[in-house]
């Protein structure tokens, strides 16, 4: 049997695909050192090649469709000169740490100063560049749907979603109209306690994590 490395290469694609069945028969090609299969090897990595990174685009097309970002929002050409954010702040969450270590970001300043823009462009990142799962919520769409599941008895089931969210953005938490108090009381015991982590405790790597772009 030849261990080729471009074969080699074929079947580790294969089964990042999941074709698991194709990746076995270029294992057996592979050990019957069929003429035909190895000349057809460098247009089946090109193939191959191709078929991931398509599949790389509509992936992160669909995290962020499904995150429900306001607009795309990236760093880019924001003028942080004339801004009075931290600009060496936000670089460093930028490289999107803080999701690893379940930090709490707390966004705050007055009206204007690129909370929500900020908040946008580290969801997208973390969706393009790291795949995370993102979900943005404006806090009032979001009182507002755990109220209606509450009264249509459905209580939790938004919890149960998020907490297969890497990243959670609430924008505008500071809103005074929110009963704001009474939201966080209820969502965090809808995590706790609910499914399979145990009395008292929150997923260890389930948990979905915040990014507050307050008022």
């Amino acid at each position: 049997m030849r261990h080729d490395p471009a074969s080699g290469a074929i079947v580790v694609m294969l089964r990042g695909l999941k074709m698991h069945g194709m990746a076995q028969a270029v294992t057996d090609l592979m050990a019957q050192g069929s003429p035909a299969f190895e000349a057809a090897i460098p247009m089946l990595s090109q193939l191959l090649k191709a078929e991931t990174a398509e599949r790389e685009v509509r992936s992160v097309a669909y995290q962020l469709n499904s995150a429900r970002f306001p607009a795309y929002r990236d760093l880019a050409g924001f003028d942080f000169a004339s801004s009075e954010i931290n600009e060496a702040l936000v670089r460093q969450l930028h490289r999107c740490d803080f999701i690893d270590v379940a930090d709490n970001i707390v966004l705050v300043g007055g009206p204007g100063t690129g909370k929500t823009r900020i908040a946008t462009a580290l969801g997208v990142h973390a969706i393009e560049h790291y795949r995370r799962r993102v979900r943005f919520f404006s806090t009032v769409e979001l009182v507002n749907a755990l109220e209606q599941e509450k009264a249509q008895g459905r209580t939790g089931q938004i919890a149960n979603r998020l907490i297969h969210s890497d990243l959670v953005i609430l924008d505008e938490l500071g809103q005074p109209s929110l009963h704001t108090a009474r939201m966080t009381w209820s969502y965090r015991q809808k995590l706790q306690v609910s499914g399979p982590f145990g009395e008292n405790r929150y997923p260890p790597h389930g948990t979905a994590r915040y990014c507050l772009a307050p008022l």
